[in-house]
């Protein structure tokens, strides 16, 4: 952590520099002189940091020399952000004033009072600068006591050379994941003929991925079924001409003599030649292709059916590799867990001691979480202990505060952490802020991270992509587990393995730390003046009864669960925060005045404070805040006029539906930043002078993601809608156009409104509500967004709908409250496609009170949505038939019937029953709320004519 800690500090010394030129902001006179040796000095240390953070395990007095060094660092980051951020408010100043032109800028005199003030500050500034200076230079000449060793010391925790050979009788509960690989190893693939048949075993450190290599390699059909078998430990780093020595030794051939990597290329190629062979590479991390492509080539003369099997912590290996299978080992099941437990510290134990300690001993395993090497390190530990108050301290202590944490667990974990990069060593150790078992938000924790300036965003990447590589890498390496994903494949949830979490926390030690309110204030001693990032786990609804003396220097306060009265009592201490999270908090009235005190902070996370309803001018103080979270806010009016200053502002994260807000603040286009604005509200002609218009997001370039734009419906003029560029928002994926107004312009005015408001290509949803035109928009006619996969048309007034049947990726389509709507016929469909709908999956008809007739045709040769899956129509009164094409559907189709009477009398027709069967529909849901007695009548015929159904 440190090392990554000076490598933020040394950036942001060298940024500032160049700032401090280009701006013209200068501190008192010498500071510079400081300023370059203190960068000097930073760099030299930095250059022995590896090598202590290495030691820290083993050497107490390291330990302190390290934590005193990221104290210092964590100080020397304060002071320069106070330094930025007096840059970015000079920038704010100057873009503010009302004398501001190219030709004024230089001639433009502030008050005595603002000068004198910004004086006063930097001369603050550089005292704090001198006085880190002085501090880093003890700390410098105290590592010359420690003889550390400059980047990059050889010295890692010690690599286990595994072998082939494993005791089945010791093996508990991977008999699914073994019989998975035999099949692999043992079957015919028409891929054999794509290349070599690479199967990646891929997993945490200790999750057992050796061992079912073991299991496979020993097993007596892979035994009969290959003439060679060969087993290496690969390792770190990856050396191809030791494999080769390994690869031969294997195959009983003398190798010692042998240096030049072509000749053992070919001793190897004689030797399997022709015949299968299976090749076991254990613990491979080198994602360099080169490497393994000469491993690769050399092994291509084997058999037809041979196999590579490989294991690795990290996926991207096995991507590199490009393996034919890749097989992700998760941690053992909870009674198969126990039963490892089990094995190992009741072994010599009398079967009245094993009963006594059984419940305590299963309480113990549980804490492992599956993770085979943890069960086994404390059934070690437990197999020495006979006393039922020993076992019951294992069991309520934290496990990484055991001894066999550090000895067994640590070491394995530490080897994935040595194999990163500083800035994802850095990212991954903040992670211990979170609770374990915590549902991690993906893009939350980036913003989080962002909001500590871990990310590099130097050669134009954007810090958010950079966070999701980062994360990506993390993720790859088998740090995060439980990923959820979204429709595009792409995660969006995970959480990390406990033991993960604990080792977290002990690289963090003292600086990420999680306080729980027992509601017996068991922690009110605690001090906090070591922590820079806290979780605050409050159980008790009156609130925190933490004292919270010395916090002043938190990064980070995040607080799970109702807070009570505590922020306007303990507000102001956090003056150096980045990031604070009081989601849903139901004390929050008014958020305090002094939060524009905390010039550091970057993200704050209010939704779900339901009572907040105003928020303090003074948040546009805030003008390094790149994340204002305020969903389910419902009782928040409006939002401060002055929050135009908020140029870091990258994600404002609102609701559409929002019941209170009914504008934004004249001046959010000056908030060229935002990658994130989920709604738009555009102002009326009553508000123009304080009000956001259309106009404004034309300055918004960088939007993405998802957007809602509300009151149109008052925006006559077309030519201020062409200046929002919406279609040239590339990068927006998710768009609703809302066009309610108590006031709505004439219809065909609205037309033309919609005309410039057309969507960019690559919009894959969209809904258009209140749209009162009888005419629709030429993009939607021309079903220009061909990347659409989800469509609404809601409370619209034309009296036809457009022809959607062209959009060729649209997988859901739902139309509502379309009261004008009287038949529904081939204009849906459209006429260009032999297929309309190609991949129309659910269709919804939802409040169509005036729609009388629906007709679907198939013409000769043309398909109409074959493949839909769901069907829903519901208070569609004068609907009297289903097209009877709908209905014949394989595989069956689900049809949601409500409110609808003409259907539901139709429905009692046995004919009608009849058609729905011999379809073989999979599931009729049939809502009478007009005529329950018809429904009970139904019901009992169907199963007395159908029996089978």
């Amino acid at each position: 952590m440190a090392d990554a800690l000076l490598s933020i500090v040394l950036d942001r010394l060298a940024s500032l520099i160049q700032q401090q030129i280009h701006q013209e902001v200068s501190l008192v006179v010498g500071v510079e002189r400081e300023i370059r040796s203190l960068t000097d000095t930073l760099q030299i240390v930095r250059a022995v940091v590896a090598d202590a953070e290495k030691r820290q395990m083993k050497e107490e007095l390291v330990k302190v020399w390290l934590e005193r060094l990221k104290d210092i660092a964590y100080q020397m980051d304060d002071v320069l952000d106070e330094w930025s951020t007096s840059i970015l408010k000079s920038q704010i100043e100057r873009a503010d004033s009302p004398s501001m032109s190219k030709k004024k800028v230089s001639s433009c005199i502030p008050s005595p009072f603002i000068c004198f003030k910004r004086v006063a500050g930097r001369r603050d500034i550089a005292l704090k600068i001198k006085d880190i200076k002085q501090q880093v230079d003890d700390i410098a000449n105290q590592s010359n006591r420690f003889n550390f060793t400059s980047r990059f010391s050889n010295e890692e925790p010690q690599r286990l050379i595994t072998i082939s050979a494993v005791d089945i009788s010791e093996v508990c509960g991977r008999d699914e994941d073994r019989d998975t690989i035999l099949r692999h190893l043992l079957g015919k693939s028409c891929e054999q003929n794509l290349g070599l048949y690479t199967i990646s075993v891929v997993g945490m450190g200790g999750v057992g991925k050796t061992t079912l290599a073991q299991l496979a390699f020993n097993h007596h059909k892979v035994k009969a079924h290959f003439d060679k078998r060969i087993w290496v430990c690969v390792s770190d780093p990856f050396i191809p001409v030791r494999i080769f020595r390994d690869i031969l030794e294997a195959l009983h051939e003398n190798s010692s003599d042998v240096h030049n990597p072509e000749v053992l290329q070919q001793k190897i190629q004689t030797c399997i030649e022709g015949k299968k062979f299976l090749l076991v590479l254990d613990d491979v991390w080198n994602e360099d292709y080169q490497l393994w492509e000469q491993l690769k080539n050399c092994l291509k003369c084997g058999g037809g059916e041979s196999r590579i099997l490989v294991t690795t912590r990290n996926a991207s290996v096995a991507r590199m590799m490009m393996s034919t299978y890749v097989h992700p080992l998760q941690s053992l099941p909870l009674d198969q867990s126990r039963a490892l437990f089990s094995q190992i510290a009741f072994f010599r134990k009398g079967t009245e001691k094993a009963e006594e300690l059984k419940e305590i001993g299963e309480k113990i395993a549980d804490k492992c979480k599956g993770l085979p090497l943890a069960v086994k390190a404390l059934g070690s530990l437990m197999q020495t202990k006979d006393n039922k108050e020993d076992w019951e301290n294992v069991l309520n202590s934290e496990l990484w505060e055991l001894d066999v944490f550090e000895k067994k667990l640590s070491p394995a974990l530490l080897l994935s952490y040595y194999d990163l990069p500083p800035p994802l060593k850095q990212c991954f150790s903040y992670c211990a802020v979170f609770p374990k078992d915590r549902t991690i938000e993906i893009d939350e924790l980036i913003r989080l991270w962002m909001a500590q300036s871990y990310l590099n965003s130097k050669a134009g990447r954007e810090m958010e992509t950079a966070g999701r590589e980062y994360f990506e890498n993390l993720a790859a390496r088998s740090f995060f587990q439980d990923f959820e994903k979204d429709e595009e494949g792409d995660i969006v949830r995970c959480k990390m393995h406990d033991i993960v979490h604990d080792f977290a926390q002990i690289l963090t030690n003292n600086e990420c730390l999680i306080l729980e309110d027992d509601g017996e204030n068991l922690k009110q001693s605690l001090s906090l003046q070591k922590g820079r990032h806290a979780t605050l786990i409050v159980h008790e609804s009156e609130g925190l009864s933490f004292s919270f003396n010395n916090v002043g220097n938190l990064h980070t306060l995040l607080i799970v669960s109702n807070i009570g009265p505590f922020l306007p009592d303990s507000f102001q201490q956090f003056k150096y925060l980045r990031a604070m999270d009081i989601r849903g908090s139901d004390s929050i009235v008014e958020l305090p005045r002094e939060v524009g005190e905390f010039i550091h902070l970057r993200y704050l996370n209010l939704s779900y404070c339901k009572r907040l309803e105003t928020l303090p001018e003074t948040i546009s103080d805030l003008c390094n805040l790149q994340t204002l979270n305020i969903r389910c806010c419902w009782r928040l009016l409006k939002l401060p006029q002055g929050i135009r200053n908020l140029i870091s502002l990258r994600h404002l994260e609102m609701n559409g539906g929002h019941p209170g807000l009914v504008s934004l603040p004249k001046g959010v286009g000056r908030l060229t930043s935002l990658r994130t604005l989920s709604v738009f509200i555009v102002c009326n002609e009553e508000d123009a002078n304080e009000g956001c218009k259309i106009e404004e997001l034309g300055n918004l370039k960088e939007l993405r993601g998802e957007l809602e734009i509300r009151g149109l419906g008052t925006v006559e003029d077309a030519g201020e809608v062409e200046k929002a560029e919406l279609k040239d928002k590339k990068r927006l994926h998710y768009l609703t156009l809302d066009f309610f107004s108590w006031a709505q312009v004439e219809g065909m005015k609205m037309k033309h409104v919609a005309e410039a408001l057309q969507p960019p290509p690559n919009l894959k949803s969209l809904g258009v509500k209140w749209y009162c035109c009888p005419e629709w928009p030429n993009w939607i006619i021309r079903s220009s967004l061909i990347q659409l996969k989800r469509l609404q048309l809601s409370r619209c007034q034309c009296q036809c709908l457009p022809p959607l049947g062209e959009l060729p990726l649209l997988e859901s389509l739902k139309i509502d409250n379309m009261n004008n709507v009287k038949y529904v016929g081939a204009e849906l469909l459209g006429s260009l496609s032999l297929i309309a709908f190609p991949k129309l999956k659910h269709l919804s008809f939802v409040s169509m009170e005036e729609w009388e007739k629906w007709e679907v045709e198939e013409e000769k040769g043309r398909k109409v949505m074959p493949c839909l899956r769901s069907l829903e129509l519901n208070s569609c009164q004068k609907l009297a038939v289903v097209p009877d094409h709908l209905l014949r559907r394989t595989p069956p189709l689900v049809l949601s019937i409500g409110e609808c009477p003409l259907l539901e009398h139709t429905s009692n027709h046995p004919l009608f029953l009849s058609s729905f069967l011999l379809l073989q529909l999979s599931h009729l849901f049939i809502y009478f709320f007009h005529f329950p007695l018809l429904f009970m009548y139904l019901f009992v015929y169907v199963f007395w004519q159908f029996p089978n159904f």
